[in-house]
């Protein structure tokens, strides 16, 4: 049962813009680019509020130009250090990259000699994400809740791969048949392309916390019935996680 529980959190950012896992390999080539945030907790609203003023517009017009396909700004509920997180996706490498170099250059002319937001905000953790299955509310400019839930997995980079199989043929229907009208809204399952040493991200939303936890316990239910090994086998393939509960602030 441990090891289930550690699966069923499958929420970037990500929480991240991530139908069913039968979609095609081009819509399976959305990259996230997420920088996770320690801000000072006293003043961290404060940088939410400059985030709004300045960054928001430039990701807004990103997405209307075709720079980026998605963008998001995260607030810590529960969970560890991160405080914040900020992505944006698009459908390659290149252009996710290219897309970080303007958005950045954008935003330090916007904030010109300003250096509140580094002052609140001054260290983080950068991952680029690649989403590998998830439902139709995962892919990027899909309907997400405002609640979510990221679970951060360490694995075996030998056999990540077939975490991966295991995810898409096990665990992938349950999930799909709790995504609906008043329940999750959206499930992402996505691999580590450059980063920490986090190698999977898993990720649920809902509208509130309580149909979120409400979900994620019929989850475990289900999972308890179908006492699959394979269940089993995962949790041994990526034995620890971190979770995240997330406020999602902004989303496009």
């Amino acid at each position: 049962m441990k090891n289930k529980i550690a699966v069923v959190v499958l929420a970037c950012a990500s929480c991240l813009p991530l139908a069913a896992v039968g979609q095609t390999e081009e819509e399976q080539s959305n990259f996230i680019y997420a920088t996770y945030m320690n801000c000072n907790t006293v003043r961290q609203e404060e940088a939410d509020t400059i985030f709004a003023n300045v960054q928001k517009p430039i990701l807004e017009a990103a997405v209307a130009n075709g720079t980026i396909t998605g963008w998001g700004w995260l607030a810590h509920h529960t969970g560890g250090k991160w405080r914040r997180s900020r992505y944006h996706s698009a459908n390659s490498m290149d252009e996710l990259l290219a897309a970080l170099e303007t958005i950045g250059e954008q935003t330090d002319a916007a904030l010109g000699d300003d250096t509140t937001f580094g002052s609140i905000c001054n260290q983080h953790d950068d991952y680029i994400w690649r989403s590998a299955a998830g439902s139709a509310g995962d892919a990027a400019g899909g309907d997400r809740g405002k609640a979510s839930l990221s679970a951060y997995f360490v694995c075996d980079i030998a056999l990540e791969d077939r975490a991966d199989e295991i995810v898409k043929t096990v665990f992938a229907p349950i999930y799909n048949a709790h995504v609906g009208e008043g329940k999750l809204k959206s499930w992402g399952w996505s691999e580590h392309i450059v980063g920490g040493k986090y190698r999977r991200l898993a990720t649920m939303t809902a509208d509130d916390w309580p149909t979120l936890l409400k979900m994620r316990g019929q989850i475990f239910e289900a999972m308890d019935e179908q006492d699959n090994p394979l269940a089993d086998y995962f949790g041994e393939i990526c034995g620890s996680h971190s979770d995240y509960l997330w406020d999602i602030q902004f989303e496009g």
